[in-house]
């Protein structure tokens, strides 16, 4: 995370904070142009680490949005194995949104709201069909997951 941290250093952000070693990246940046910065950050760590590197910029607003939404019912939360929240890039077409929907079983849950799909696993997720891949391939986009425990902990250090 040291290098991570050092590459977006190298690339002018100032106050980096990485938080555990799954790519999270915290950074003072500016309020407008996140389309622009994804894309300054994307060619940054293509030059510091040698490969292409997905970039899913939030604001602390729109992370806290997500920390914070609700898609399930109580009585569900309380039962499931699993709460994880996957970013992408751009919110999902009513095509995207049937094919995802297509996914859902008895142990998977699934809402969206804006660039946000939850996903609420009533089991081990070793035991859902169901997995970042699985996202990408059926809606033909980029996507990355996390816990929500790790969505909320980011969000707390970014709120006011």
């Amino acid at each position: 995370m040291a290098s991570l941290r050092a590459a977006f250093e190298g690339m002018g952000f100032e106050h980096v904070e990485t938080f555990i070693a799954s790519g999270n990246v915290l950074i003072d940046a500016p309020a407008r142009g996140h389309a622009a910065i994804e894309r300054r950050i994307a060619r940054g760590l293509r030059d510091a680490l040698g490969y292409d590197v997905d970039v899913f910029l939030r604001s602390g607003g729109e992370l806290a949005v997500a920390a914070d939404r609700q898609p399930f019912a109580a009585a569900r939360l309380a039962s499931a194995a699993a709460l994880n929240v996957g970013f992408l890039h751009e919110a999902l077409d009513a095509a995207q949104r049937r094919r995802l929907a297509s996914l859902e079983t008895d142990i998977d849950g699934l809402a969206v709201a804006g660039r946000e799909i939850y996903w609420l696993c009533q089991r081990r997720q070793s035991e859902s069909a169901l997995s970042n891949a699985v996202f990408e391939t059926t809606l033909g986009v980029r996507c990355t997951l996390r816990n929500i425990n790790t969505v909320r902990t980011l969000a707390d250090k970014v709120r006011p």
